[in-house]
Formats: structure tokens, sequence, C-alpha cells
């Protein structure tokens, strides 16, 4: 138990520190001096960085499969070409397995610099433009307005990223950016002033420039699918230690000035965001069951009422501790999303939803997809089944059936008084024709008399033969 016990700690031990595993490449050594406050800001977080030459014959990002670092820094702009196994290629696949990266360039970057950005979502200037802005350069600018004074106002508005008290004014001296209109996952993080634009300084403007106005994107940052996230600077300058330490001084307009430059704050912001210390979340525990029941349940019937418990956890200051929103939603779905509604906050980073099962049944899934800037996305999903109702636990009687019973047994009561009319009723037999004429015609009676002459007697026998005759031959034609 014990031996199980000190393995697992190891083991986490060991993923922290892989996470904190930080490769450096620069042009020259010297950019540890020139920009040593931002790596110390680094080191005191406990990271660890192996400084490499952007050129180094021997560099590499993993080794037998699994890589060697957790995020990436490039600060090398005039690297021509990568050393060893780096390349646009390898770069853009260890983003793609999750490795975070944060690259800075300035005017002289080169074309591999372009490919990274191209393949990220962004669009660096041709090569020795600079962001020029004749309204917003500061004092310390050599003539070309190119250091160029950045209000924290440009800032995106995202505390997640860039923090909530940004009052200093920025110093930056790069290239321009412009985003990909069609990329979805790109963030501009800082924007330059309606006043500039990208060119060389040392030739004359014959053309429309690369970038123009708030277009003219200084900073942006991408995080994509998988959660992997990546900070690109057009100023390699920003990150240095003259821009952290310089005051600021606006000469025209109105006339900002500073006693130190905004830049260390943003920068420590950046790379806290750019390397998973902020905006991470995570789901800790889920339920859903019956109302009224305590245990969790796989099927459900159809118009149960369901509820559904979440709970899901922020990264901030090294501690997993609960998520504070009020835009959580959780969606029941089966194909189509059925139900969509908010999850009502609970205490301890808990949300909740009571709703009833559609009058479908089927294979559905609780579906909770929370994806906002500055925050990995958190998707979860459960499966569950609905099933129709069982034979015992339909309604005897349902309310919109009442017109057809009633019609149903107002047809048996018809039926019953109807046979019994037809039984015990009897009506008087009508009288036919023949009836009427064996009636209505009375056959004389022959009388016998006394003493009549014989042949007297003969002819009225003869005559009343004929007339019975007669009498019958009507009654067979009646009767016919």
């Amino acid at each position: 138990m014990k031996i199980s016990l000190i393995l697992g700690v190891i083991a986490c031990f060991s993923l922290a520190l892989a996470e904190q595993e930080t490769l450096v490449l620069v042009d020259n050594l010297n950019i540890r001096e020139t920009h040593s406050q931002f790596f110390k800001s680094l080191q005191d977080r406990g990271y660890s960085l192996t400084y490499k030459l952007a050129d180094d014959p021997n560099l590499v990002l993993s080794k037998y499969g699994e890589y060697l670092y957790k995020n990436l820094i490039v600060f090398a702009p005039s690297v021509l070409e990568f050393g060893g196994q780096i390349d646009t290629e390898a770069i853009t696949k260890f983003i793609d397995d999750g490795g975070n990266l944060l690259m800075a360039g300035n005017a002289a970057a080169g074309d591999v610099y372009r490919e990274i950005a191209s393949e990220c979502g962004f669009e660096m200037d041709e090569e020795s433009a600079a962001v020029i802005d004749h309204f917003n350069y500061d004092a310390s600018d050599d003539g070309e307005h190119t250091r160029i004074v950045v209000s924290p106002k440009n800032l995106i508005s995202s505390p997640t990223i860039v923090g909530t008290q940004n009052t200093q004014p920025l110093l930056f001296e790069g290239t321009g950016l412009i985003l990909d209109k069609d990329n979805s996952l790109v963030l501009p993080i800082l924007t330059a002033d309606s006043t500039a634009y990208s060119y060389n300084p040392k030739s004359q403007v014959k053309e429309y420039p690369h970038a123009v106005g708030r277009k003219t994107v200084l900073i942006a940052a991408l995080q994509a699918r998988n959660n992997a996230r990546i900070v690109f600077s057009g100023s390699l300058f920003f990150f240095s230690d003259e821009a952290f330490n310089s005051g600021v001084a606006k000469v025209h307009g109105d006339k900002v000035s500073s006693a130190q430059s905004g830049n260390k704050a943003l920068a420590v912001r950046l790379s806290e965001w750019s390397f998973g210390e902020r905006g991470r979340l995570r789901v800790r525990n889920v339920n859903h069951n019956r109302q009224g029941d305590k245990q969790s349940s796989n099927t459900y019937t159809i118009t149960d009422t369901v509820v559904y418990r979440i709970e899901i956890e922020e990264l901030k200051n090294g501690k997993w501790q609960p998520f504070d929103a009020n835009d959580v939603q959780l969606e029941f779905v089966r194909i189509d999303p059925f139900i969509r509604t908010t999850l009502k906050k609970k205490p301890n980073g808990v949300y909740e939803a009571i709703f009833k099962v559609p009058d479908v049944w089927g294979v559905y899934q609780f579906k909770v997809d929370y994806d906002r800037i500055g925050y990995t996305r958190l998707y979860h999903s459960t499966q569950v089944s609905v099933r129709p109702l069982q034979h015992t636990q339909y309604e005897r009687f349902i309310p919109s059936a009442y017109p057809y019973y009633v019609s149903a047994f107002s047809m048996m009561v018809g039926v019953f008084l109807f046979s019994f009319v037809f039984l015990y009723y009897k009506e008087d037999s009508p009288k036919t024709k023949s009836d009427d004429v064996f009636t209505s015609v009375t056959v004389p009676r022959v009388k016998c008399v006394v003493g009549m002459d014989p042949s007297r007697r003969q002819r009225t026998q003869t005559k009343a033969t004929a007339e019975e005759q007669a009498l019958d031959q009507i009654a067979r034609e009646v009767s016919t």
C-alpha cells in the first residue's frame, strides 16, 4: 500500500515537472541578459528553462515519441532556418499535440517566422516593415516614430488573458500583424491606434500599407481546439528589460506619461495564460438522477423530471478552485438539442438544472460545451436511454379522449334501446288488398224455390256457377 502511494506521488511530481519544462530558442545568448526580468519571472514560478541557439544542429523537441518540453519560447527573429530536427512542420506538430508556444519577432523577422505565423492564422508584414505612428510615439524614439505608445484601452476585453489592472501605457517597437478573418480561433490581444500603419520606415509610402489603423495587430493569440495556446508578438523589444524599466512620455496628443511602462505586467500575464497557468477549466464531478432519487440512472422514462449537476473547477494561483460563472449551459441532445437550459450556480462550483424529459423516446446525451474567450474549452457528455411508458404506467382515462368515451357509451345506450324496442313492441298487421276484395264482394245465395220450373232452376244454377267462377278469377288476379 505504501509503495503504491509513493509511486503515485512520484508520478504526479514527474508530471508536474514535465509541464514546467520549457525550451527557449534565441538568436544569441545575450538575450538572456537583455530579457532577464522576463525569464526570471518564469523561473520564479517554477519553470525550468533550457536555452538553445535557434540554429543549434542538435535541437530536438521529442525523443522516443515523447516530448521533452511542454512549452516553447522563440525569441530569434533573425534566424533563417532552425537547426536540428526543428522546423515549421515540427513546431506545428508540437502545437497539434498540445504544446504551448510564445513567439516574438521584429521588423527583421525572416521567412521562417512568416511560415509559422501563417500556420497559426496570422500574417506578418514584409521584411523591414515596422509599425509607424506619427501621433503616438515615445520621447525615446530615434526619429522614425516606430517606438510607439499604446493605450491599455487597446487591449482585448478578457481579464483571464490580460488581467484587470492594466492602467499604464505600453511601449511597442516591431512589425504589425493581420489576423485571418476565416479563423475564428485567433484573438487580437493588442491593437494599434487608428493613426498607425505598417510600412518600411526608411522608404516613402508609394502604395497602400499592409496594415492600417486598428486592423494593425501588435500582439495576437490563438487557442487551438485541443487547448494548445499560442501568443505571437510582433515586437521582441516588448519583453526586454529596457521596455520593462523605461518610463513613457508621449510626444503628441494628450501627453501621456508614466514613470514605468505596463509591459512587464502584461508580459507576465501573457506568459501565465499561454503556459496554462490561467484560464484552465476541468470537470470534477457529474451526477444526474430522477427528482427524488439519490442514485444515478442510465435509463429514464419519457416525461420524467431529471436533476443534472456538474462540478467545474478553475486553476488559480496553482490550485484548483470552484469556477464562478453564470453562463454555463446544458443541452439534452438526440441528434438535435431537445432541451437547452442555463445551469443554476450552486455553492462550491456546482451547477444544476432541473427539467422534464421530452415525450420522445430514444438515446440522448447530456452535453455541456463551454467555450469562452480566455478559457480552455470545457466539453463533457453523458449518454442515457429514454424509454416509453410501460403498460402499467399509462393513465386509465386520458382527458383529451373524453369525447371519444362519450361517443362510445352513447352508442352502447342507443343499441340497447333499439334492441329493446325492436324485441318488445308489436304493431297491428295492416290489411291487404285481397282481404278487401273478399270482404267487399258478397257471393249471392241461391235460393231454391219449391215448385220452380226445372228449366228455370237449371238456368239459375248455371248463372250462379258463372258468377262464382268470375269471383275466383278476380281473386286470383288480385292475389297475383
